[in-house]
This record gives structure tokens, sequence and C-alpha cells, in this order.
């Protein structure tokens, strides 16, 4: 049986990391996985991918999906046993309501349960500039063990000549955390 992992977006900018996280998880064959999108992330997406890939494309990357307003979904329960949860892009709405302990739709009682069970939370936190309300909560949340806060920062030392290597080495960083190989990731090795 393959293990679970649960896959939430939320609307900040970074359809295409969520789209190349999800592609990865699939190719490595260890995990099914089960996407929750907010109203927001829907926007979002439409907004970003536009052309590239459509929303259904993007529901079939996913082995199950929950609907955001579903609260009683399966997610929600510390007994569906999962391996953690990534959100990527991780707004700072998200982020505030995972910190607070607001959990009013499935992405954030999912977080909730995700924490209160200590598996994994990786957040790819996505705002610019961040202000003091932003960097408390995301500094509060990096105590609590388990917690990875990994916004996606372009990296230069692995030569990306475009900007999908740039989302190719954002994603594989986000999934690595899980046990999750990227063939093509490029590691730093020293000078």
């Amino acid at each position: 049986m393959k293990k679970r992992l649960i896959v939430g977006a939320s609307g900040a900018s970074g359809m295409p990391i969520l789209v190349k996280c999800l592609e990865m998880i699939r190719e490595s064959g260890a995990f099914e996985t089960t996407l929750i999108l907010t109203d927001s992330a829907k926007l979002t997406f439409h907004q970003e991918m536009d052309g590239m890939i459509t929303e259904d494309t993007l529901y079939e990357l996913a082995d199950d999906i929950a609907d955001v307003r579903a609260i009683g979904d399966k997610p929600a329960s510390g007994s569906y046993r999962t391996e953690g949860m990534l959100i990527v892009p991780c707004s700072m709405k998200t982020v505030a309501g995972i910190h607070s302990g607001y959990t009013d739709n499935l992405l954030l009682r999912a977080a909730d349960v995700t924490l209160k069970e200590q598996r994994p939370l990786v957040l790819a936190a996505r705002e610019s500039p961040l202000n003091a309300i932003h960097l408390r909560n995301m500094q509060e949340l990096a105590m609590i063990p388990g917690v990875h806060i990994v916004p996606p920062m372009m990296t230069f030392y692995n030569h990306p000549e475009t900007i999908d290597d740039m989302v190719y080495h954002t994603a594989a960083r986000l999934v690595e955390i899980f046990g999750v190989s990227a063939g093509a990731y490029r590691r730093w090795d020293g000078i």
C-alpha cells in the first residue's frame, strides 16, 4: 500500500511549483496524494496557468480531490494516516490561520491535524516583502517540531537556464522532505 500525502494550495503565486511537486510525487510511485485547493488557489491557478494546463489536468495529477468546504472529509481526522502535508503555495492568510489554529476550511483543518499528530508540515510560504506579522507567524510555526518553512527562493549555484529549471529545483527541495527524490535535482557540491 502506498503512503498518503496531503497536498494543498492557497491563493498565493506559485502554481507552476504546485504542478511540478505533484508530478514529482506521482513519478516517485511511493505516495497517493489528496489535493485540497482553496477558492483563491483556483483563481490564482487560472491566472498563472492559463493556456498551459487545465484545472482538470491538475486534478489528474492527484489520486484524490477534497473540497475545501468539506470540513468533515478524511483529512480532517487524525485517524486518516498520512506522511504529512505540503502546502504550495502557502499564502500569508493560510500561515496566519495555521498559526492561530483557525480551522474554518478543510485545508486549515488538515494542517491543524498534521500539527496535532506531529507529522511533517511543509509550507512554501509566498509573500514579498514580509511584514512583522508574517515574520512572527512563520517564526512561531518554525519552532514547532516537524514544521518546515520553505519559501520558494531562486537559486543560482545550480546554473538554471530557464524558469522551468528554477521551478524544478524549488519543487525538488519541497518534496525531498518527504523522501521523494527528483532525478535532475542539482545539489550544492561545494567549491
